[in-house]
C-alpha cells in the first residue's frame, strides 16, 4: 500500500458521514445503490448486520496526507457462510475435517445481496488498488483463515489477479434489452413476447392468463406511493417465504422502512390483489442513471399458481420496457429464468486463503470448477429461448 494512505478501522459504516461515504460511492465508476451509506447503515441500524447476527462491520478506510477520505469499503467479519451466494461450505467442511478453523473470515460483499458491481470506493483508480492492498495486509495481520471478494467488478477482478487472488466464476441470469449486440431493442412486453420461440412465448402466456383468472391484478408502486402499510404488508409476504423453507429471514421490517424512507428514488414494490385485497407483493431496487433494475425480494400470503413468475419478471420486465430499463438482473442461480427471458451472465469473485495446503487445494478445485461452468455457460448459450440467438 502507499504511504501516502493512512488506514483506518471503524465499526460501522454509519460511524462515517453520510456525504463522504457516497462522494466516494459517486466517484467510483460501476457502483450500485447497495453501496450507498444508507442501504448499508440501514442494515446496521436495523440490527441485520451486527452483534448475533454473524455479520460484523467492519469498515476499512483510507486517508491521504491531508486526512481526506480516499477510498473506504465495508467488509465483514463472518461465522458462517450464510446469505453470501457464493458457496464455500466444501471448504469449511474440508478445514473441520482436519481441525482447523475455518471462521472467523473476512469478507467484501453487500450482505444479503448477490449484485456485481465495484466494492472499493475510492476517489480515483489508485486508492481503490490501494485499498484492496491494505484489506489484505488487515486479513493477514488479523489471523482470519481467509478473504473473499464477491461479485466484484472488472476492474477489481484484475486487481485481484495481480495479487494472486484465487478467481472463481458463477453465473447468473439478467434480462437485457436489446438481448444481444446488433439485436433491435424491444419496443414493449408484446414485442418482447414476440421474439421468443413458440413454446417459451406460449408458457408465458399461459401462466399470465392462469393469474388473470384467479382474479389477481397488480400495481406497481414507486418512490414514496409506497406507503408504511405497503410496506407493513411487504414485510409480512417476505417474511412467510422464509417461514415457509422452515428458515429465518435475512432482513427485518425496520430496514425496508428505513430504505423506503431514505432511497424512495431507488424502491419499485409490485402489490398483486386480489377482490381489492394484497396477497403478495415483490421489491425492484431502481438504479435510475445506469437504468438497471434488480428484482431483490418477494413473497405471497396466498398461494396462486404461477403468481411468483408474474410478480417478479414479467411485471418487472413489462415496467422496464416502459420505462426505458434495459437491464434486469433476476438475482442469484435459477436456470428456469432462461425461460423468461433471462441470459447467463459471469460473475466474479476472489478469495485468498492463509492455510498454504488449503490454498493449493482450493485452486485446483477452482480450476477444474471452472473448465467446467465455461462448458457449461456455452451450452446455457445455445439453449437461448429467443427465436434466433441474438
Amino acid at each position: 500500500m502507499s504511504e501516502d494512505f493512512r488506514t483506518e478501522l471503524l465499526d460501522a459504516v454509519s460511524a462515517l458521514p453520510a456525504d463522504e461515504w457516497d462522494g466516494l460511492a459517486h466517484a467510483t465508476p460501476g457502483t450500485t445503490p447497495f453501496q450507498r451509506h444508507a442501504w448499508l447503515s440501514a442494515l446496521e441500524h436495523s440490527g441485520c448486520v451486527g452483534a448475533g447476527t454473524g455479520w460484523q462491520p467492519v469498515v476499512l478506510a483510507l486517508r491521504d496526507s491531508d486526512k481526506q477520505l480516499a477510498a473506504v469499503c465495508a467488509l465483514y467479519v463472518k461465522s458462517h457462510s450464510y446469505g453470501e451466494y457464493v458457496f464455500d461450505w466444501a471448504w469449511a467442511r474440508a478445514y473441520a475435517e482436519h481441525g482447523l478453523p475455518y471462521y472467523p473470515k473476512l469478507l467484501l460483499a453487500v450482505p444479503f445481496t448477490p449484485v456485481g458491481g465495484a466494492k472499493l470506493l475510492g476517489r480515483d483508480a489508485a486508492a481503490r488498488k490501494a485499498l484492496l492492498h491494505s484489506i489484505l495486509e488487515v486479513t493477514k495481520r488479523s489471523g482470519f483463515s481467509s478473504f473473499h471478494a464477491l461479485f466484484l467488478d472488472p476492474q477489481e477482478t484484475h486487481w485481484a489477479d495481480t495479487l494472486k487472488l484465487l478467481p472463481r466464476t458463477t453465473i447468473q441470469f439478467h434480462w437485457r434489452n436489446p438481448p444481444g449486440e446488433g439485436a433491435a431493442p424491444w419496443a414493449d412486453f408484446a414485442a418482447f413476447l414476440a421474439s421468443l420461440r413458440h413454446d417459451k412465448r406460449k408458457k408465458i402466456r399461459q401462466e399470465q392468463r392462469q393469474v388473470r383468472d384467479a382474479g389477481v391484478t397488480f400495481r406497481a408502486l414507486h418512490g414514496t406511493q409506497i406507503t408504511p402499510a405497503d410496506w407493513a404488508f411487504f414485510t409480512r409476504c417476505y417474511d412467510t417465504t422464509y417461514a415457509l423453507h422452515g428458515s429465518s429471514p435475512y432482513l427485518t421490517h425496520a430496514f425496508f422502512q428505513a430504505i423506503g424512507n431514505d432511497m424512495p428514488a431507488h424502491c419499485l414494490l409490485f402489490v398483486a390483489e386480489r377482490g381489492g385485497t394484497p396477497i403478495a407483493s415483490s421489491l425492484v431496487l431502481l438504479d435510475p442513471q445506469a437504468r438497471i433494475a434488480y428484482g431483490r425480494y418477494w413473497g405471497a400470503v396466498e398461494h396462486v399458481p404461477a403468481l411468483h413468475f408474474d410478480a417478479c419478471y414479467y411485471q418487472p420486465i413489462a415496467w422496464c420496457l416502459e420505462h426505458g430499463y434495459t437491464t434486469f438482473e433476476g438475482g442469484a442461480q435459477g436456470e428456469h429464468k432462461m425461460a423468461r427471458g433471462l441470459q447467463p451472465v459471469a460473475t466474479q469473485s476472489a478469495h485468498w486463503l492463509a492455510h498454504p495446503q488449503f490454498a493449493r487445494a482450493v485452486e485446483d478445485y477452482l480450476e477444474r470448477e471452472s473448465a467446467a461452468l465455461a462448458e457449461h455457460q456455452h451450452s446455457l448459450q445455445e439453449r437461448l429461448p429467443f427465436k434466433e440467438v441474438q
